[in-house]
């Protein structure tokens, strides 16, 4: 996931093309492709209540994801 203001991000397909998840607490808008079901992004308010994007940068066109690095996180052993 690749983080950014939300001003900062530009969909080059029409918004409502994406479907919408949330759960637990709702705070966060899950967007997904329904036809296939890839997370594409996600939608909400950082700490400070600035509106964020995350971002699938495997849905980015031009990246080469062996580039990118990667840090290891092990949400079984916190």
């Amino acid at each position: 996931m690749w983080f950014i203001p939300k001003a900062s991000f530009k969909l080059t397909t029409p918004e409502e093309n994406a479907a919408t998840y949330t759960f637990n607490a709702h705070r966060i808008k899950h967007r997904f492709c329904p036809k296939c079901g890839i997370h594409v992004y996600g939608e909400a308010n950082d700490k400070q209540g600035n509106p964020m994007a995350a971002v699938n940068i495997r849905c980015i066109e031009g990246i080469d994801l062996a580039a990118v690095p990667v840090k290891e996180f092990d949400g079984r052993s916190l």
